[in-house]
């Protein structure tokens, strides 16, 4: 799909599974991005994959070699119908591999893949508005578009959910495509 210097990044199968998990594993257990404080199985990762993939939605790992450094996905942002052409975004990069373009290689590709999918709008929920993550989404073309203070406690304080947002293709300046709700 695209390559940022020798990072491959591809889909996701099910036997990327439990180097997702690591990854998210740690930054489960280590840091504040994301809310959970016990990380999935890899049973539950193969699941995951399962259902955003089986959707048509991408999910995409990002690889140096044979091993994957980073991932990410998109899913319909809410349940509802109405909500059918906008995602949300998850992006996870190896935390020994951070700073090195790997995030940002895996977010050009989503927000393409997102497109040819039919989503209009993508949208970043980051979890304790971490600096890198809103970084790495600014520079990706999102614009902050609103802050929820104090919305989880983790690591001994409150930390806020920023969302950014972007929107693919026509936006919503023209209708979507009629094949799909």
């Amino acid at each position: 799909m695209s390559t940022s210097s020798s990072v491959t990044v591809r889909n996701a199968t099910a036997g990327d599974a439990a180097a997702i998990a690591a990854i998210y594993a740690h930054h489960v257990l280590h840091g504040t991005a994301s809310y959970e404080f016990v990380p999935p199985t890899v049973a539950e990762t193969v699941a995951k994959i399962g259902r955003v993939t089986g959707r048509g939605w991408p999910f995409l790992v990002a690889c140096d070699g044979a091993e994957v450094v980073g991932y990410c996905y998109a899913t319909q942002f809410r349940d509802r119908p109405a909500y059918a052409h906008a995602c949300e975004n998850s992006i996870y990069v190896a935390h020994d591999r951070r700073g090195g373009g790997i995030g940002r290689a895996l977010l050009e590709a989503l927000l393409d893949a997102a497109e040819a999918f039919g989503f209009r709008q993508m949208v970043a929920v980051i979890g304790g508005g971490e600096p890198a993550s809103v970084a790495l989404h600014a520079a990706c073309g999102f614009r902050q578009a609103g802050r929820l203070t104090g919305m989880g406690w983790k690591a001994g304080r409150w930390l806020d959910t920023v969302y950014m947002q972007i929107a693919l293709g026509g936006g919503n300046a023209t209708a979507p495509d009629a094949a799909r709700p």
